[in-house]
């Protein structure tokens, strides 16, 4: 969005319910690497990387099909599974309020999608996991989710590429969720058999259980700038072992130089490079 003059920021401005003109709300945003200001329309169209710094700041599941997949489009697979309530898990909220609460202000049904979608032409079996719902968590049906992308992927020699941004299992089902991690890894191990790619993605935060299973297992592991990557917190190892750690610790740049990643790509060359990529690695 262009704003020609403050009066035209001021006309745009929201209401609210004491009848002022909230100006700005939503209209801006502050970059959090260099703290530019721009309009809110303007970073949404350069896929949230700030056109001051390069900072890439995180985007939404919808964001990253519209950035990867041709004409943003993805036959989906297997929304029909919903998580249960094996342990009826209960803190501030129950387990069912907060799913019910995490579909309706993202418009998904789980931490996970995947489906069917093409990359410059590719046919690829397609996942993505969306840290917005339940901060990604890894439960019984995102698991399930993966588990089944890899079966169909080998049933079908499709290519698989899996985004990855998840805090990890979700604790509101317990080792149910942590089984997931054994689930996933055995369907990828089966699918290299049909020796066809299986392209890794980290955003940020890519930690726990998800970073302990399939995110570092790709043929190719690729990573965003500034994304936090790793297992524990950085904080919880200090605490632990008692020790400083190195400046940028699990940033990508720091796991590209110690050899855990093996790309750190921009928004802007992602879906040229996993098109590249898928190109090179798939047999003819």
């Amino acid at each position: 969005m262009k704003v020609s003059s403050l009066a035209e920021v001021y006309d745009r401005a929201p209401i609210s319910t004491d009848g002022k003109r909230t100006v700005g709300q939503g209209l801006f945003s502050k970059c959090n690497g260099c703290g530019a200001i721009v309009t809110a329309d303007d970073r949404a169209a350069r896929f949230h990387v700030c056109a001051e710094c390069g900072f890439h700041h995180p985007m939404g599941i919808r964001a990253w099909r519209q950035l990867l997949l041709d004409d943003a489009q993805i036959e989906l697979w297997d929304e029909h599974l919903g998580p249960l309530d094996p342990l009826e898990f209960q803190d501030a909220k129950s387990y069912p309020e907060r799913i019910a609460r995490a579909r309706k202000s993202t418009g998904e049904t789980e931490s996970v999608n995947v489906g069917r979608a093409a990359i410059d032409g590719i046919a690829v079996a397609f996942g993505c996991y969306n840290f917005a719902f339940m901060g990604g968590s890894m439960g019984s049906v995102a698991g399930e989710r993966i588990t089944r992308l890899f079966e169909r992927a080998t049933s079908e020699e499709l290519p698989v590429v899996l985004v990855h941004a998840s805090g990890g299992a979700r604790m509101q089902e317990g080792i149910l969720s942590l089984m997931q991690m054994a689930k996933t890894v055995s369907a990828l191990s089966r699918f290299r058999r049909v020796r066809r790619p299986y392209l890794s993605v980290m955003l940020h935060n890519t930690t726990g259980g998800v970073a302990a299973s399939t995110a570092f297992l790709g043929d190719v592991n690729i990573a965003e700038p500034n994304a936090n990557i790793g297992f524990a917190g950085a904080r919880v190892i200090e605490s632990t072992l008692r020790i400083s750690l190195p400046e940028n610790f699990q940033t990508a740049e720091f796991l590209e130089h110690h050899g855990m990643v093996d790309l750190v790509v921009p928004r802007s060359e992602m879906r040229a490079k996993i098109a590249a990529l898928l190109r090179h690695l798939t047999p003819a």
